[in-house]
């Protein structure tokens, strides 16, 4: 993985700091021309990964990629699964049904109605293996190398001790598109063991590492330890802790931290894209 990822949440309104910011970034990205135009700054100031949930609106971008091959040669992307708000938006507006109809192969939706709980009880590994394909069906033909489980679904894997999904999670992603499973998780200790105990080897985690201890269960201290004496490949998330940090000392804390093999954030503009890029490079010079 590259040392420099970039994420999708400014495109689609999330904001750690402002509501205000949230509504200006929506009216600001509404038009695929605008993701683009950040994407291309992202890409002229030398990142090649973007790291995205499986919003509906990036099946157009996969679209504009596709088109045009020789611009987007080296781009890869790391699709995030599945998009939560894009399935309870569909309830809301269709309907159990509807939402089924819309995001399930037609076999599978036969079969549930004629088997009801006892379909859904016979295979959930083959219930999951059905949704990843819908997911990753926007990204054919697009190099992507890490395939990652959302934290809300991992994270409730791990609080329901359905450990055996994550492993089949894993080694489906490896089998079906000859690609490395990531996990999101909002606990990486507790994910980083279970998946060493599964067997599980040099997983790549993507959490929450931030000097202010945002969203880190357990605590700051605890992660710390964790990147010291375990063996895995950590991408840091977060890290300016919802705001609460400087970017430069985030970024110092972040930099001088063992194991963390890359670092993803997200930006709007092609001034602050280029600042965060400089300063990690800085601080990684600077902790070497």
């Amino acid at each position: 993985m590259e040392r420099i990822l970039f994420g999708d949440n400014q495109f689609f309104a999330v904001n750690h700091i402002s509501d205000s910011k949230s509504r200006e970034q929506s009216i600001r990205f509404k038009d695929d021309s605008a993701i683009i135009k950040v994407l291309d700054d992202a890409i002229g100031a030398g990142i090649n990964t973007f790291m995205c949930t499986t919003h509906d609106r990036i099946a157009n971008i996969c679209d504009i990629i596709r088109d045009n091959p020789e611009k987007y040669n080296n781009f890869k992307i790391f699709p995030c699964m599945p998009y939560a708000h894009k399935y309870a938006n569909a309830v809301t507006e269709l309907g159990i049904s509807g939402t089924l109809k819309q995001y399930v192969p037609g076999n599978f939706f036969g079969s549930l109605f004629k088997g009801g709980m006892a379909f859904l009880s016979k295979d959930y590994e083959a219930i999951m293996e059905l949704m990843i394909d819908a997911e990753m069906k926007m990204f054919k033909g697009i190099n992507t190398p890490v395939i990652f489980l959302q934290n809300v679904i991992t994270d409730l894997l791990l609080g329901l001790r359905a450990y055996d999904m994550l492993v089949a999670f894993h080694s489906y992603i490896k089998q079906k598109y000859n690609a490395e499973a990531g996990f999101i998780t909002m606990n990486m200790p507790k994910l980083l063991s279970v998946l060493h105990k599964a067997g599980i080897s040099n997983p790549i985690i993507c959490a929450s590492i931030n000097k202010a201890g945002f969203r880190m269960s357990g605590g700051k201290e605890i992660y710390e330890e964790t990147l010291k004496t375990k063996k895995f490949r950590a991408i840091a998330m977060q890290v300016l802790g919802g705001g609460a940090i400087h970017p430069k000392e985030a970024i110092d804390y972040i930099c001088a931290l063992p194991n963390i093999e890359s670092i993803l954030f997200g930006a709007s503009t092609k001034g602050n894209i280029e600042n965060t890029i400089s300063n990690i490079r800085f601080f990684d010079a600077k902790n070497k």
